[in-house]
């Protein structure tokens, strides 16, 4: 990854894209880049789409970043990683929770859930790490890590050290969620090798 760039989170609400965007935007910030970051919520209370965007650089003006130019995605869920296929670039990278969250419409039998989510990612150019964010998580001893398990992930594409994002960790969640979110992020680190 460049000294700049634009990332996107995107999941279902209650995920915790709001914290992974955070702790990654502090991880920048005490790397010595400029960072901006904006989220939109929606629906999230009732399982809608969460999506954060973050930019960063050497001095960075806005966080909004435009269709056709995030470097990577972060998508939480399967589907939001083709719902967000607009911003995208050939050389996107995109990293993704493997985990299937069915809309409502899915749930009641009214639509199909897509097929072959990944593979329209692929063929279109676009690198893509999937990770059983969920699976790790259980592993780790605390289905809520998922979040974290996917900022670990997502930290072998940051042009920083994977210290300096344990330390804003350490820094960011609470002391009785903290170990346990540290183990998230190392274990998520080592699944996107």
């Amino acid at each position: 990854m460049d000294r700049e760039g634009n990332i996107l989170f995107t999941g279902v609400g209650g995920q915790g894209i709001l914290l992974a965007s955070e702790i990654t935007a502090y991880s920048l910030l005490a790397a010595g880049f400029d960072a901006k970051k904006s989220e939109v919520h929606g629906m999230a209370q009732r399982g809608g789409s969460v999506t954060a965007q973050l930019r960063y650089g050497e001095k960075v003006y806005s966080p909004l970043i435009e269709p056709g130019k995030a470097d990577i995605l972060v998508a939480f869920e399967m589907m939001e990683a083709a719902r967000y296929l607009p911003f995208l670039h050939r050389g996107s990278q995109v990293v993704v929770n493997t985990q299937k969250i069915l809309p409502p419409s899915v749930a009641t039998g009214k639509a199909s859930y897509p097929e072959k989510v990944l593979d329209v990612l692929a063929e279109r150019d676009i690198a893509v790490k999937a990770v059983d964010a969920l699976d790790i998580a259980r592993q780790v001893g605390e289905v809520k890590t998922v979040n974290v398990v996917m900022v670990g992930a997502l930290s072998r594409f940051l042009p920083i050290d994977a210290a300096v994002c344990t330390e804003v960790i350490e820094t960011r969640v609470p002391e009785r969620f903290r170990q346990v979110n540290l183990q998230a992020f190392a274990a998520g680190r080592e699944a996107s090798k």
